[in-house]
């Protein structure tokens, strides 16, 4: 069975709209994921989806360049 869920990750060093758009880019191609918001004033990344494996958003946000906080 699927679950709907919903993760709020403290993501270091975005600092502008573009590091926003290349974190979104790469958790939207995370299996499962259904939305991304990204908030470089906060330093937040929300993430929505079924069955999304927390260690692989994570890789994609080391992708785009980042770190996701402890």
């Amino acid at each position: 069975m699927s679950t709907a869920t919903e993760w709020t990750y403290n993501v270091e060093g975005m600092s502008c709209g573009h590091c926003e758009l290349s974190v979104r880019e790469e958790v939207e191609e995370v299996s499962g994921v259904t939305s991304v918001q990204a908030d470089h004033n906060t330093g937040r990344v929300v993430v929505a989806g079924e069955d999304v494996d927390d260690q692989a958003v994570r890789a994609a946000v080391a992708e785009a360049g980042y770190r996701v906080a402890s």
